[in-house]
């Protein structure tokens, strides 16, 4: 334990010498880093999805420069420093584990995260339970914490089998709207619909469709660069092989892997 608090204590003076002496690093301010840590944690995201454990350790080490950098600007003013932000996050991991830190019972993982969602709503008086979900969030990942948050109330299918239903009833509405020539907007809401009932089911199943998708996305990609590399050796560009002819070269793609 003295060997970690000397490592972020080295951390600390570290970035307060930056600050003190390094025209770039005097020049930050808490909004010129924002889309910094954006990037950073896309970075971190990436060593995640490619199991890379060094590259992990020296992005969550980049992540935590970011973390540290802000309480220094804004310990500047007087706002709050380091020390507060860690006083923060303990005090929060205690109230909102009461089955831990308190005497609540739980008998499993989700009653853990309903309790959260339950306790962090009283925290911050939302007059919402999707108050907490964040306007900024990619689609997908937005509707898989709206549904989370509703269901931690208790406004969630039975089973998964009623979901999966929603998922063909919504898949028929979508058909009926396209086979129907509607207009553009009709199209949208039914497959806005559609993908929504998605999430659903791949939330009770257990599968995070973020990382189903992802997953897609890759395999896609190494696939598709496969089907280039062969047209490529065979001197034959894309645009002009028949669909026949590249699928001949997908199929090697999907046995490779």
């Amino acid at each position: 334990m003295e060997e970690k608090a000397a490592a972020f204590t080295r951390l600390l003076e570290i970035m307060d010498e930056l600050r003190a002496k390094c025209p770039w690093d005097k020049k930050q301010t808490i909004a010129s880093l924002r889309y910094l840590t954006i990037e950073e944690t896309y970075e971190l995201s990436e060593s995640i999805l490619q199991n890379d454990l060094e590259s992990l350790k020296k992005e969550l080490g980049d992540l935590m420069l970011h973390l540290v950098f802000y309480s220094k600007i804004a310990s500047e003013s007087n706002s709050f420093d380091i020390k507060d932000v860690l006083e923060s996050i303990t005090e929060k991991l205690i109230h909102r584990h009461p089955h831990i830190f308190g005497d609540v019972v739980v008998k499993d993982a989700k009653e853990v995260h309903d309790n959260w969602e339950r306790i962090k709503l009283q925290e911050k008086g939302n007059k919402s339970v999707l108050s907490g979900v964040p306007t900024g969030l990619p689609a997908m990942v937005k509707a898989y914490r709206i549904q989370e948050k509703a269901s931690g109330v208790g406004f969630d299918w039975e089973k998964p089998e009623q979901v999966w239903d929603k998922v063909m009833e919504e898949l028929g509405e979508l058909k009926e709207m396209v086979e129907a020539g509607a207009e553009q907007k009709r199209k949208e809401d039914e497959l806005g619909d559609l993908l929504f009932a998605v999430v659903n089911y791949a939330r009770f199943i257990d599968v995070n469709p973020e990382d189903a998708l992802e997953s897609t996305n890759r395999k896609f990609i190494k696939r598709f660069k496969h089907l280039e590399e062969s047209a490529r050796a065979i001197n034959k560009p894309l645009h002009e092989m028949t669909l026949a002819e590249m699928d001949v070269f997908w199929n090697e793609a999907k046995k490779i892997g």
